[in-house]
């Protein structure tokens, strides 16, 4: 059984720091691109980061230079590392992962290309 399993969101002061574990389960983790997506109220789900199998990393422009993503081949995890937290912020993040067909350095960008979702975790930034 897959699992994806988001962790680490709540509420945090602008310009405080939260930590978002993804834990995942049931399928070749190092295989995959993974990916942090976030959904605001009222908007449509966006991507904010993404990491190929081999460690290549993207970030929306919106939190370049605030947001880390890191993963662990190894323990199956992908983190997200957010600092200088904004108010635009504020929405429900969600990892995902796509199998990436033994292309070590590529990752999806579009929500529709990922195979597998976590529920979400909140994270809440107030000014």
């Amino acid at each position: 059984e897959v699992q994806v399993v988001e962790s680490g969101g709540g509420s945090v002061q602008s310009g405080g720091s939260l930590r978002l574990p993804c834990a995942t389960s049931g399928f070749t983790f190092g295989a995959y691109a993974m990916g942090w997506f976030r959904q605001a109220p009222g908007r449509s789900r966006e991507g904010v980061s993404a990491i190929a199998s081999d460690g290549t990393t993207y970030y929306a422009d919106s939190v370049k230079g605030r947001f880390t993503i890191s993963r662990d081949n190894a323990k199956n995890t992908v983190d997200l590392q957010m600092n200088s937290l904004k108010s635009e912020d504020t929405a429900v993040y969600y990892c995902a992962g796509d199998w990436a067909n033994d292309r070590p350095s590529w990752y999806p960008q579009r929500d529709k290309e990922y195979d597998y979702w976590g529920q979400g975790t909140q994270v809440t930034v107030s000014s």
